[in-house]
């Protein structure tokens, strides 16, 4: 067994490794691989380190995945009841776009995406010298690496308006913008979209996942060539958005029928899944992020775990849960649309009144199921949650025949006269009234897996980042930017009639489509994705006033380079120049 050496990094020296390729570092040994039987060769453990650490870092939460929910008209994060999720102000600042480059949720995300980076340098570095060798799987594996590098790019291109031009590890990084960013980008992708294989899986980059990249590269290469101006969209920009986008559509993928599968404990195998980071089996250590974070941390979505819980983070803002409500007018969407709520905890009726009914006098407003069969409502929950509940020792209440109790959830916050229920308001804000504890609609999206006896880890739950009903947006956009408002519409209509699974919330097919409602449908379909603020910027909307903000500078696009990031090239003149606006 060969031990595969790599270095740690800390925020300075992150920096100064990736940027101007410094090999003194002090080193760790890492004994990673994808699928958990240890590294027996340098091809896994080359990659795993990438593959983890962007599973784990990059998409944790509290790094880009929060980044771009809470800078968005999406989700909003408020200081909970004068004691939760301050955090220094980072999230109020960042959903206010007031922003400045000491924001620590912009420096980790920076530092995550960077480490990353330099990881999949390192791997790239070592799997040449094992392909000129003649081994093939270090040659696929080679792909893999450089695919995962332009990938990163296109975060940091995204978030920053820069990139990191860097072959070698002893190289001192080229940083590149606007078209010499989408050139270099291009040309890596290009480089491997017709080698790299088709069958590696949703756990893996493959070749339908660098062409959905291209895609995605085409798609927002007008902002990212003048990322403060009005996008010119191009038509040639737009054709190879169609073409990459057909390629992925006639190949082996479908949509599925039940859209919370796709965010569910067996969704490895959902066929409508291009990439994803897998959390199966060894991996299941990893995070649940996406889940836990914004339900209720009195809500216990696992009886079988008595500790799991919620955090009471991010709620989905007034103005996001309006754009459902526009649309479908007199109709609750739950109603009308399967992804917008999936019923599974079925309350009696005659245990559906709460008329009268309090946590003081509620000892027996409750039914009973196994603990295997209760499963916590999916999609956007709303108003008074019901779930087990705990006696003074911890342990989940249950009935005689050792089926849980399902009561509505007391709110652990309140006491005495005021104790009350849990109950998520339309109301959200950074008021003290609008910043409680149980206030605003709630995203569960993500099943709250089978595998996780806390709130945080030991998932099974697949974190998807490139699926198929996203190819069906972007190649529906590229059409209607081109002009052709018929293809245009039916590749929404594809998309919106095939969430059949159950067949009374199977959205409407649309009459007529233009930039409005495809943004919209955008939202509906990606929403808790982490793909709202790229939209905003897309499509224009970003300077608006939502929720908490009324900021409209149009530098606030591009987040600011952290300053701990800008003094760490201090000694290289003009090497990292701040963006405008900070």
């Amino acid at each position: 067994m060969k031990n595969i050496i790599f270095h740690k990094f800390l925020p300075i020296t992150v920096f100064i490794f990736t940027f101007f390729g410094c090999t003194t570092l002090e080193e760790d040994i890492l004994d990673e691989s994808l699928t958990g039987t240890g590294q027996a060769e340098i091809v896994s453990g080359s990659i795993a380190p990438v593959y983890g650490f962007l599973r784990h870092n990059v998409w944790l939460h509290t790094s880009n995945f929060g980044l771009q929910e809470v800078a968005s008209d999406e989700g909003i994060l408020p200081y909970r009841g004068g004691r939760d999720w301050f955090d220094g102000g980072k999230f109020i600042a960042i959903h206010q776009h007031l922003m400045t480059p000491s924001n620590s949720l912009v420096a980790d995300t920076w530092t995550n995406i960077t480490i990353c980076l330099s990881r999949a340098v390192i791997a790239a570095e070592r799997l040449t010298l094992e392909a000129e060798k003649g081994d093939q799987r270090a040659q696929d594996a080679l792909y893999e690496m450089i695919a995962m590098k332009a990938y990163l790019n296109m975060l940091a291109l995204d978030n920053w308006g820069i990139i990191f031009k860097k072959k070698m590890s002893i190289e001192r990084s080229e940083i590149l913008r606007g078209q010499e960013a989408i050139d270099h980008i291009e040309s890596e992708l290009l480089s491997v979209v017709d080698v790299i294989k088709s069958d590696k899986g949703a756990g893996r980059l493959n070749q339908y996942a660098v062409k959905a990249l291209l895609a995605r590269l085409y798609l927002n290469a007008a902002v990212y060539r003048n990322p403060y101006g009005t996008p010119d969209f191009r038509k040639e920009d737009m054709d190879k958005v169609i073409q990459y986008t057909s390629d992925i559509i006639s190949g082996p993928y479908s949509l599925s029928a039940e859209y919370f599968d796709l965010f569910s404990d067996d969704n490895h195998f959902n066929p409508e899944l291009i990439f994803a980071l897998d959390q199966r089996g060894v991996l299941q250590t990893d995070h649940q992020r996406w889940a836990y974070w914004s339900i209720s941390g009195d809500l216990i979505p696992r009886p079988e775990f008595p500790n799991t819980r919620g955090t009471d983070a991010v709620a989905a803002t007034t103005d996001f849960i309006q754009t459902w409500v526009q649309a479908y007018g007199n109709v609750d969407p739950a109603d009308a649309d399967a992804r917008f709520f999936k019923e599974n905890t079925v309350i009696p009726e005659e245990l559906k009144d709460l008329t009268g009914v309090t946590p003081t006098n509620d000892s027996n407003h409750y039914y009973c199921i196994s603990a295997q069969e209760f499963e916590i409502d999916r999609g956007i929950l709303r108003g008074i949650l019901w779930g087990p509940r705990k006696d003074d020792g911890g342990n989940i209440l249950t009935c005689e025949d050792g089926k849980v109790r399902i009561y509505p959830v007391i709110n652990r916050r309140t006491s005495g006269a005021n104790l009350a229920y849990v109950d998520h308001t339309f109301r959200v804000d950074f008021t003290d009234e609008g910043s409680l504890h149980n206030t605003g609609y709630r995203f569960s999206k993500y099943e709250f897996s089978r595998t996780a006896p806390n709130c945080c880890s030991n998932s099974s739950v697949d974190l998807v980042l490139i699926r198929l009903g996203e190819i069906y947006l972007m190649r529906a956009e590229a059409k209607l930017r081109n002009g052709d408002n018929a293809g245009a519409l039916a590749d929404i209509n594809t998309l919106r009639t095939s969430r059949t699974a159950r067949p009374a919330q199977t959205p409407a097919a649309l009459a007529s489509i233009d930039l409005d409602i495809l943004y919209r449908e955008t939202g509906f379909e990606l929403y808790w994705e982490a793909f709202r603020r790229n939209y905003q910027i897309r499509f224009g909307k970003y300077e608006a006033n939502w929720t908490g903000k009324t900021d409209s500078d149009v530098n606030k696009r591009l987040f600011p380079i952290p300053q701990r990031a800008i003094d760490g090239a201090s000694n290289e003149k003009d090497f990292l120049v701040q963006n405008p606006g900070y």
